[in-house]
């Protein structure tokens, strides 16, 4: 994983937690890596890495991987992330069920449940995260002491805003501060984000931004949302809905419109409805897809335009490493428009010295946004300079 070179640790100006993490994210970044290596990457002292380390290991958030020879002296001890060390838990609040998840240090998924939700006024989503909550650390197999805190995913934009109306919406938390109220329910840390957010930060954990600093990811849920990571950061916006691009107004057959009711999930089962066809699922979409059904097949078609022009303006507006598009659609329909939509010349990412593809999928399935809560924790515990 390339490491911002602003991401150091300091003898004496700056905290030891902030050590800590810039020691950890070394250990993360590198599988396996010494004291020295750190040192020299992270302009702390070798003994300032050594006490880290000390810490690290009775934590019990990092193991002793053995010796590497070096070119002369004593064989390096070399250390990596214990993957029992702690986990994280990931809840995603959809307007019709909560899904649940946890992952270990490493960010690998260890379970994940789902409860249908049959009211969305504030208790009876209060009640169903906590009750999914208890479930997955009772069953997790970890003890409730490593639970390092619980990412909280749900639809944008917060509060209200001139967004209003969107089928995609949860509009009760427009007087409640979610941050506040999910630390009282669950009596420990949380982070809050939109689904698209929290996905991006998934993807530089363990998935395809992994090495990578500067990139946009596209995610496809209820909506259209838009991640994006600067440097390693989190680009949040000043009230946390930087990213809404499914309601950017785009060209169509009918006239211009919000670009995700033309371009998601709730774009395709809405078109599919008008041929009479019901979507239950994305398993519906993935055969019907295999089959080439044809109502389908021309949302794909119509789809793909507009979704060009989307992959356009975020090439030229944030300049990122790539694009990667991932979320709740399936792999299948997700592939289609990797090979459909039409990249341009006229691009700030038209170049010949590209180390990454300009278009990349990402994870993809009901779970995307759930895992990506989850990893919004990981992430925090290892990288002082990302914001939620």
């Amino acid at each position: 994983m390339t490491i911002p070179d602003k991401i150091v640790g300091a003898n004496a100006e700056r905290s030891r937690s902030h050590n800590r993490k810039v020691v950890l994210d070394r250990i993360r970044a590198s599988g396996e890596v010494g004291r020295a290596e750190i040192a020299r990457t992270s302009g702390l002292s070798t003994q300032a890495v050594s006490n880290i380390i000390a810490d690290l290991l009775d934590d019990g958030l990092i193991n002793e991987l053995g010796r590497r020879s070096g070119v002369r002296g004593l064989p390096a001890v070399q250390y990596g992330l214990n993957p029992k060390g702690g986990f994280a838990l990931g809840v995603e609040i959809r307007p019709d069920a909560v899904f649940a998840a946890a992952i270990d240090l490493c960010g690998t998924p260890i379970l994940s449940r789902r409860q249908i939700l049959f009211a969305k006024n504030l208790r009876a989503v209060s009640d169903t995260v906590l009750a999914l909550s208890h479930e997955v650390k009772r069953d997790v197999g970890v003890p409730s002491s490593k639970l390092l805190g619980t990412g909280i995913v749900m639809p944008g934009p917060f509060e209200a805003t001139g967004l209003g109306g969107s089928a995609s919406e949860l509009p009760i938390w427009h007087d409640v501060d979610p941050q506040a109220w999910f630390e009282d329910l669950l009596g420990g840390p949380v982070v809050v984000a939109n689904d698209a957010n929290a996905a991006a930060v998934s993807e530089r954990v363990s998935g395809a931004a992994k090495g990578l600093s500067t990139y946009a990811y596209l995610y496809f849920g209820t909506g259209l949302g838009l991640g994006i990571v600067q440097d390693g950061r989190l680009v949040t916006g000043a009230f946390g809905n930087a990213g809404e691009i499914g309601h950017i107004p785009v060209p169509s057959a009918s006239g211009v419109a919000p670009l995700e009711s033309m371009v998601s999930r709730l774009s395709v089962q809405n078109y599919l409805a008008t041929a009479g066809i019901e979507v239950r699922n994305s398993n519906y979409l993935s055969q019907a897809y295999s089959a080439g059904q044809p109502a389908l097949m021309d949302w794909l078609s119509a789809a793909s335009g507009p979704l060009s022009t989307a992959i356009a303006i975020v090439e030229n507006m944030l300049d990122p490493e790539t694009v990667i598009l991932g979320g709740a659609l399936p792999d299948a329909i997700i592939d289609h428009f990797l090979t459909s939509v039409t990249l341009p010349d006229r691009s700030v990412s038209y170049r010949s010295d590209r180390a990454v593809p300009r278009l990349m999928r990402g994870g993809s399935g009901r779970m995307t946004a759930t895992l990506g809560g989850a990893a919004l924790i990981i992430n925090r515990t290892f990288m002082p300079q990302i914001a939620a």
